[in-house]
C-alpha cells in the first residue's frame, strides 16, 4: 500500500505542478506582466511547487529530514541525473553567464545552507527568510540585467487568451493535486523507510528527490532528443537556487527545521556541494563551454556511486 501511495503521490504532483504552471502564466498575462518576467519568476516559482508542498508537508508532519533532504537530493539529481542523462543524449552548450553569475550564486546559496545547518543544527525562520530575500534580490538583478532582451520563449502565448473560469478550474485542480500528492507521497515514503529499515533522510535524498526530478528529466531528455534548446545548464542551476531559497526558505518560515541526523551534514550535503563544484572543471576542461556526452556519463556515474554508497552505508 505504501508503494501505491508513493506512485499516486508522484502522479498527482506532476499533474498539480502542470496545472499550477498553466494557471499562473495565464493569470500573469491577465495582469499584463511581460513574458520575460513571467518566465523568470512566475514559472520558476510554480515549477518549484511540488518540492515546496512535499517539504512543507514533511516538516509539518514531524519529518524535517525528509524536508531538508528532498531539496539536497533534488539538487544532486538535477546535476548528476538530469544534466548527466541529457548531456548523454546530446551535447549541451554552456553560456558565459554560467561562471560569471549563475554558478557563483548557486554556490553562495549552497554554502549558506551548509553553514546555517552546521552552525546550530537548525534551519530557523530567520535563516529561511534571509535566503528567500536573497532570492528576491537575485531575481530583481536578473530582471534588470536582461531587460533589453525579451527572454521568455518558453512561455506559451496561447495562455494569454484563457478564460477566467478555466484559470480558476486549473488553480483548483493544481492545488488539490499538489495537496493530496504531497501528503500521500510523504506518508508512503515514511512507511517505506520503516519497512526497509532506513532513515527518513535516506528516503528523502533518494526516492522522493528522484520523484520530484522526474518531470524535469523527462522534459530535458525529450528536448535534447529533438535538438531543441529548451534545456540549458542555466535552467538546472536556477532550479537548484530556487530549491534552496524558495522551497527551504518558505518551509523554514512556516516551520523551522532541526537536523536530527548527522549524515545530512557529514555526507548528503557534501555530495551536493561536490556535484556543484565539479561543474567548473567539466565546463572548462578539456573543451571549453560544452558538456559533452562523456562528461554526461561521468555525472551519471558519479550519481550512481552516490546512490550505491547511500544504501550500502545504511
Amino acid at each position: 500500500m505504501s508503494v501505491v501511495l508513493v506512485i499516486i503521490g508522484f502522479i498527482l504532483l506532476v499533474i498539480g505542478g502542470e496545472y499550477l504552471v498553466r494557471a499562473s502564466v495565464a493569470l500573469s498575462f491577465k495582469f499584463n506582466i511581460s513574458k520575460m518576467i513571467i518566465g523568470m519568476t512566475v514559472v520558476s516559482f510554480a515549477t518549484s511547487a511540488p518540492e515546496l508542498l512535499v517539504s512543507l508537508q514533511a516538516a509539518l508532519s514531524g519529518s524535517p529530514e525528509i524536508a531538508i533532504n528532498n531539496v539536497i537530493g533534488s539538487n544532486i539529481a538535477n546535476i548528476g541525473l538530469v544534466l548527466g542523462i541529457t548531456a548523454m543524449v546530446g551535447n549541451i552548450e554552456v553560456d558565459k553567464s554560467f561562471y560569471k553569475l549563475n554558478w557563483p550564486v548557486m554556490m553562495v546559496f549552497s554554502l549558506a545552507l551548509y553553514y546555517f545547518l552546521k552552525n546550530d543544527f537548525l534551519f530557523s525562520s530567520f535563516e529561511g527568510g534571509a535566503v528567500f530575500m536573497g532570492l528576491i534580490v537575485f531575481l530583481i538583478y536578473l530582471i534588470r540585467r536582461v531587460k533589453k532582451e525579451e527572454h521568455g520563449d518558453e512561455v506559451d502565448d496561447s495562455l494569454a487568451i484563457v478564460s477566467n473560469f478555466k484559470i480558476g478550474l486549473w488553480l483548483i485542480i493544481g492545488a488539490l493535486a499538489l495537496y493530496f500528492g504531497s501528503e500521500w507521497l510523504v506518508q508512503g515514503a515514511k512507511d517505506i523507510a520503516v519497512a526497509i529499515g532506513v532513515s527518513e533522510a535516506v528516503i528523502g535524498v533518494s526516492l522522493i528527490a528522484i520523484g520530484t526530478s522526474v518531470p524535469e528529466l523527462a522534459a530535458s531528455v525529450i528536448a535534447a532528443a529533438k535538438q531543441e534548446k529548451a534545456i540549458s545548464l542555466g535552467n538546472l542551476i536556477g532550479s537548484n537556487i530556487f530549491n534552496i531559497a524558495s522551497v527551504l526558505g518558505i518551509t523554514a518560515l512556516v516551520k523551522p527545521m532541526k537536523v536530527t541526523g548527522q549524515e545530512i551534514l557529514s555526507n548528503d550535503i557534501i555530495w551536493m556541494l561536490g556535484f556543484a563544484a565539479v561543474l567548473i572543471p567539466l565546463v572548462l576542461l578539456p573543451k571549453r563551454m560544452e558538456i559533452s556526452r562523456w562528461k554526461g556519463f561521468i555525472l551519471v556515474l558519479g550519481y550512481g556511486v552516490f546512490m550505491f554508497l547511500l544504501f550500502i552505508s545504511k
